[in-house]
């Protein structure tokens, strides 16, 4: 079944000087121009994976070029404009912005910001539009997370408290400022570690896994990396800035300390007052 607004694998049915047609089943052939045409000859049966969405006349078509989000999922857009009939998100599509009405605006939008939108398809209109009002399209379901578990998060806003995070374009999380060790972005998307959900179903998140084992081996081979890379010196020890550690390795003092401590217990390196140096 053709999925609008997403990826769809299409048969080619006919070639033509302006492109291909492709099977759209139900809705019929729908024509993927020759400027997106793939760079191999293609021939009747065929099959290309291509994006398919409404043109300004509201035709559909495709392309083979990805947007920067599909229906279902998140994103952060920048306004291109504002009309009568709401504001218009550059998405990555060819003469084809996306709209966000003004009733799922969260107070007017302006032109040139940046937004974290929802993207869906309107089944009363049939249209693939936008919206900013992102509580209605999360926490729907029950969270199942074993803690540790890794998920992909979609930073959207900072807090007092760290950073509001989408998690797997189902949920609200929180990765909080004391357990950030690089910088983060609003719009950035990454991979992340479930650290806990609590009883009210709110879930925390961590840039890394949680636990001695998990966070202390990645660590000691990134070091001795580091070191190899370095000529078997690096200027930080136990006694460096916490901040200076988190610039070069995005961790806590405390989890370097433990680290540079097994690789000595070990006899992999050995810590100097300003320095460790690989044995």
């Amino acid at each position: 079944m053709l999925q609008i607004g997403k990826f769809n694998k299409l048969k080619v049915v006919k070639t033509v000087d302006f492109g291909v047609y492709l099977d759209g089943g139900e809705r019929g052939e729908i024509l993927l121009p020759r400027k997106f045409l793939p760079e191999r000859p293609c021939v009747e049966g065929d099959e290309i994976s291509v994006f398919v969405y409404y043109d300004s006349e509201d035709r559909l078509i495709a392309t083979t070029r990805a947007p920067y989000a599909q229906v279902g999922q998140f994103a952060r857009l920048q306004v291109k404009s504002v009309t009568k009939v709401g504001a218009f998100l550059d998405w990555g599509i060819e003469a084809k912005d996306l709209l966000v009405p003004f009733r799922e605006q969260n107070g007017e939008m302006q032109q040139g910001n940046y937004y974290v939108v929802y993207i869906y398809l309107d089944f009363s209109t049939g249209r693939i539009v936008a919206s900013a009002k992102l509580d209605k399209f999360l926490d729907n379901v029950p969270p199942e997370y074993e803690p540790n578990q890794p998920v992909e998060i979609l930073v959207v806003q900072e807090t007092q408290l760290g950073y509001k995070v989408i998690i797997d374009n189902l949920h609200w999380g929180i990765i909080y400022h004391n357990e950030i060790f690089r910088p983060v972005t609003v719009g950035e998307r990454m991979r992340a570690y479930v650290k806990q959900v609590r009883d009210d179903e709110r879930i925390d998140v961590s840039l890394q896994p949680t636990g001695y084992e998990k966070r202390i081996d990645p660590l000691s081979e990134l070091i001795l990396q580091r070191l190899d890379e370095a000529g078997g010196c690096l200027p930080l020890s136990d006694r460096s800035p916490a901040e200076e550690i988190a610039r070069h390795f995005q961790c806590s003092k405390k989890s370097f300390k433990k680290a540079i401590g097994a690789l000595y217990k070990s006899r992999r390196i050995i810590i100097g007052e300003e320095e460790i140096r690989k044995v």
